[in-house]
């Protein structure tokens, strides 16, 4: 019998790929006879139906498997929510790269079936948490599993500020913003600003700025336990943001203080067997395969 009993399932919302993947999965799971929980937002978009319904505490408490279907956003806020429960996450693929999604539309009920027969590997991966601070009062804060951003919000202006690693100070900056990446992160928005691929085994947080205005600024990565303080420079004439996996934000003042450092729970996913990280960058990143025969 599967250890998997109870099954949460979230899906992308407004997305009819999506919406025809999940009443598959519900057929799949009720064929197994295993219960099924749905995420509030996500019953409203199958409607009439007369499965348990609840919301993501509910779910992260009582379920033993959470399947999420649609892209690496839906699993971004899906992961968020759920990583302080320790329950695990499996991802189906139903948005653009995917590289938190991997079991793609074509081999859904043989992958669970591969699940739920115990053949998987499951993979932590840590979040990072966020605090605004203005004159030592907390005025925002939020998680992030892909990255931290600071950026100048709507309008295109430099924005200054000084950083700080473990309360050393590292440098002093004009740039568009900064960020601040975890290894699941660095294949998203600090790849397209510069920065480095990492494996998502890394312990290590990858900070990249944003159009430096200086020749020599270069991406840095440092221990995944540094504690980093972002300091908004007082002669600012924008008021940057702080966006969290970019569904989430805080608008600060010059002045204000910007904490991040690595969440004490982490997100547990679930991948198949042949779940393969260098394959996926083939893939959805274009790299070349094999030669073959090729002399070279």
């Amino acid at each position: 019998m599967s250890e998997f009993l109870r099954i949460g399932l979230v899906a992308k919302q407004e997305s009819v790929r999506a919406l025809a993947t999940l009443q598959r999965v519900i057929r799949y799971l009720q064929n197994r006879g295993v219960e099924i929980v749905l995420e509030q937002h996500t019953a409203a978009e199958l409607g009439d139906t007369k499965l348990v319904i609840a919301d993501y505490d509910s779910i992260g408490k009582g379920c033993d498997l959470v399947i999420v279907i649609g892209g690496d956003g839906t699993l971004l806020g899906a992961g968020r929510a759920l990583a302080k429960y320790k329950v695990p996450v499996l991802g189906i693929h139903r948005g653009r790269l995917g590289f938190l999604t991997d079991i793609t539309p074509d081999n859904i009920e043989a992958k669970l079936d591969e699940v739920f027969n115990g053949k998987y590997t499951e993979a932590k991966r840590f979040l990072l948490e966020t605090s605004v601070k203005r004159q030592g009062a907390l005025i925002g804060d939020g998680d992030a599993l892909n990255d931290v951003v600071i950026h100048p919000g709507r309008f295109v202006r430099m924005i200054e500020f000084e950083l700080y690693i473990d309360d050393q100070f590292v440098y002093s900056q004009r740039s568009d913003g900064l960020i601040i990446s975890t290894p699941t992160g660095s294949t998203a928005y600090a790849l397209s600003g510069g920065g480095p691929i990492m494996h998502p085994k890394l312990d290590a947080i990858v900070i990249v700025p944003m159009n430096p205005h200086t020749l020599s600024s270069r991406p840095i990565v440092v221990d995944g336990n540094s504690k980093l303080k972002i300091l908004i420079g007082g002669q600012n004439s924008t008021f940057p943001h702080v966006t969290c996996d970019g569904q989430h934000h805080v608008v600060t003042n010059p002045g204000d203080e910007i904490l991040v450092q690595k969440k004490s729970q982490n997100l547990h996913l679930i991948h198949p067997l042949n779940h393969d990280f260098y394959e996926s960058c083939r893939s959805k990143l274009g790299w070349g395969s094999h030669l073959g025969n090729s002399d070279y």
